[in-house]
């Protein structure tokens, strides 16, 4: 059973045969994931905290059929170039979710890579915490329904960034 205070994650990879430079270069790109994502529309640097950078803050615009849209400041929580880039959404310190990109050498491939992106839920309140509150006997349901959201926009970003990787100069 899967339930809002076990901080439900969600983790998708892919395998891109591309350096991690140039993945670095799209996973740490705050735009990236809106050309993909059903879900997120808009993300760029807060001019006040640019990036890539600890500390700098992500601007974002969402839009869901259920929910309407929204948006959002994220601060990066981990930056390290060409390896892991990960943003804490609201808060760093109680996130409604955090988000993050991770680069591994893909052993035995020169010149490709495997890049994980995983989503964490919680442990602060997000918009799906008042749909839990509001029908505590469908938590489960509820949660199943957001991480499978979030794992077909997951796959679409990773496929996304594998074109674009693969066709850089």
């Amino acid at each position: 059973m899967t339930r809002m205070a076990d901080q439900p994650t969600v983790e998708v990879e892919i395998q891109v045969a591309a350096p991690a430079a140039v993945v670095w270069e799209l996973v740490s790109d705050p735009a990236m994931p809106a050309r993909f994502s059903a879900e997120f529309q808009e993300g760029s640097w807060d001019p006040e905290a640019p990036g890539p950078a600890l500390g700098a803050r992500i601007l974002g615009h969402n839009r869901h059929p259920s929910i309407g849209e929204w948006r959002t400041i994220s601060i990066v929580v981990a930056c390290d170039p060409g390896r892991r880039f990960s943003w804490a959404v609201g808060s760093a310190e109680n996130p409604a979710a955090t988000w993050s990109f991770e680069i591994e050498p893909d052993a035995g491939r020169a010149d490709s890579v495997v890049v994980r992106q995983r989503a964490v839920m919680g442990p602060g309140p997000s918009g799906l915490t008042a749909a839990v509150e509001g029908r505590p006997d469908l938590e489960e349901r509820i949660v199943a329904r957001r991480l499978a959201e979030h794992e077909r926009n997951m796959r679409a970003t990773l496929e996304g960034i594998k074109a674009l990787a693969e066709s850089a100069p």
